[in-house]
């Protein structure tokens, strides 16, 4: 429903998840029983969650370990895993650089070219550990890069950019074709972002296997702020989950609608999925894990742009494993571990039995659900510095 904002002006009200909460099924069910597997293109991941392709979360090493752990890790073919042969010592820049100095830093940094015998390398380093892989890049790149990736054994390739439409207009070069695209690549092609359901719609008709739901969402990017741009996140994967739905009744083609940033907590995740998204990709939730290759630094993907940055570098420290992120015992009490658990609880709560019976649950609008009667925690919270 639209609402007056000025005269002959109207604006949709939308919803990001601090303002719903999820209804208690009539039914419930044992956490153990419920499924919660991801499908993209033929690949069956047992959890459904992805690892965003951002230089702070993912390497190889934290690919093999989270692809063995049942998710996907989505590698950055733009970043200085295939810039450089030794990415830690570029690190070692990036996490000591003062506040005021990090952007530029980081701009220097991202000058470096990418280097196609290092995206060959990283990606055959990861297939060789037996698990899914995946690589992102960006549309302008994207033909050159798949080509390399599929010598390197891809499994899933993701074409990604702040916002993606099959109708790109560009004076300086030809605009990826989305559906010429797919049919020449023979594996899953996931595309991002997106938050509206007539782009989503247009999208699934280009032959995709997945599609990315958010703009601006992530605690390290500044889209919002920079370009005044972005939709709140229940609101966006409704609509694009509705747009799902749509497509899926009208060709029996069912796309899986992946939230993308904006969720820390299993609360997060879990009210992502109850909105109508079949799975989720994390990156600040992820870069507090000891496997991340940032050591506690998360920084946004279009920080390093020569013109306009569209992020910021923060430090979110490392909490624990990655297995305990995802599958707990967890040591916090904040919902920021065994993220799995809780997603599987509250299918268990709901009755819901698999991700598909979740998409039905009944949702409220509660602005007030996180605060309401918890003064006390609250105030220990402020005092604590949290």
């Amino acid at each position: 429903m639209e609402v007056p904002i000025g005269k002959g002006r109207w604006a949709r009200r939308a919803y990001g998840f601090e303002e719903i909460s999820i209804v208690p099924g009539d039914v419930t069910v044992d956490p153990e029983l419920v499924d919660v597997s991801l499908e993209i293109g033929g690949f069956k991941l047992e959890i459904p969650i992805l690892a965003a392709a951002m230089d702070g979360v993912v390497d190889p090493n934290f690919a093999k370990v989270m692809g063995k752990l049942g998710g996907l890790a989505v590698l950055n073919l733009q970043g200085i895993q295939t810039r450089y042969e030794n990415p830690q010592e570029v690190l070692e820049e990036i996490i000591s650089a003062a506040p005021d100095k990090a952007t530029e830093v980081m701009q220097r940094i991202y000058r470096e070219p990418v280097k196609d015998e290092l995206v060959y390398k990283r990606i055959k380093e990861i297939k060789e550990a037996g698990v899914i892989t995946a690589c992102s890049s960006v549309p302008q790149e994207a033909e050159k890069m798949a080509q390399i990736a599929l010598e390197a054994g891809v499994d899933i390739f993701v074409v990604q950019s702040t916002v993606i439409t099959e109708r790109h207009k560009a004076k300086n070069y030809t605009p990826l074709s989305l559906e010429k695209f797919t049919k020449k690549i023979p594996v899953p092609v996931v595309v991002g972002n997106v938050v509206s359901f007539s782009t989503a719609m247009e999208l699934f008709e280009t032959g995709i296997s997945g599609i990315l739901v958010g703009v601006g969402p992530g605690g390290a990017c500044t889209t919002r702020q920079v370009l005044g741009i972005g939709v709140p996140q229940v609101t966006a994967i409704a609509d694009v989950a509705y747009a799902r739905d749509v497509f899926y009744h009208k060709t029996g083609k069912y796309i899986p609608v992946i939230g993308d940033g904006g969720m820390n907590t299993g609360g997060d995740i879990a009210k992502a999925i109850a909105c109508g998204a079949d799975g989720v990709m994390l990156g600040q939730a992820l870069a507090r894990a000891e496997e991340a290759f940032g050591r506690g630094y998360h920084w946004g993907m279009a920080m390093s742009h020569s013109a306009l940055p569209r992020g910021t570098r923060v430090y979110t420290g490392t909490t624990g494993t990655l297995k305990e992120i995802l599958f707990g015992p967890a040591k916090t009490d904040d919902g920021t571990q065994n993220l799995v658990g809780a997603l599987k609880n509250s299918l268990g709560v709901c009755g819901a039995m698999n991700i598909r019976e979740f998409h039905q649950v009944e949702l409220v609008i509660a602005p007030t659900i996180k605060t309401e009667g918890k003064v006390l925690q609250q105030a220990q919270r402020v005092g604590m510095g949290k």
